[in-house]
């Protein structure tokens, strides 16, 4: 072989080593680029997962916030209304003391009882006083249908439209809550 050829040889030789070499680069550069981009994607993800998982966790905090609220609201009617059951059984009972109070007796011996029977009524009143029960004051007042219940309408003079004209039964609240309404006659 003679030396031109060897030179050529030698000059293609770098020549494809250059162009290896610089393929090389390329093929490299694009590795890293897309490597770039993996990361990047990657990145994003992990904050878009990171921004639910955030998310998520405000709005358990919140449901936990307003299940503590609302549990404790509860308890707090549950102690306030506790005897409510109690003062519903009893005021049947109520009642029936003061009809029984309303009959006349005439000799001295019934009188006594009647007024036994009128301490222990006023003793079991007020007793349901300190439990928070209250009556509902009803006659000559204007028909409220939270707080009353209409059984009939009359026309009657003296009294305004809307008007209660008679307590049929009477009415109870439990602190600010009605357990029984009153039922009344009221005036068209």
């Amino acid at each position: 072989m003679d030396e031109k050829t060897m030179n050529q040889e030698q000059q293609e030789k770098v020549t494809n080593d250059e162009q290896v070499e610089g393929s090389n680069e390329s093929v490299n550069e694009e590795q890293e680029q897309h490597s770039d981009e993996q990361l990047q994607k990657q990145i994003k993800q992990l904050e878009t997962e990171k921004e639910e998982l955030k998310n998520k966790f405000l709005r358990t905090q919140a449901d936990f916030d307003n299940f503590r609220r609302r549990t404790q609201k509860e308890r707090e009617n549950d102690l306030k209304y506790k005897s409510q059951e109690l003062v519903t059984e009893i005021l049947p009972v109520l009642d029936n003391f003061e009809r029984a109070l309303q009959t006349e007796v005439n000799d001295e011996g019934s009188q006594s009882f009647v007024e036994g029977m009128k301490m222990v009524y006023n003793q079991l009143h007020q007793a349901l006083g300190k439990a928070g029960v209250e009556e509902i004051q009803a006659e000559k007042e204007e028909f409220d249908p939270n707080l009353h219940q209409a059984v009939m309408q009359v026309q009657e003079e003296g009294y305004e439209s809307n008007q209660v004209v008679e307590v049929l039964q009477k009415g109870y609240k439990l602190k600010d809550r009605v357990i029984r309404p009153a039922m009344v006659k009221v005036n068209e």
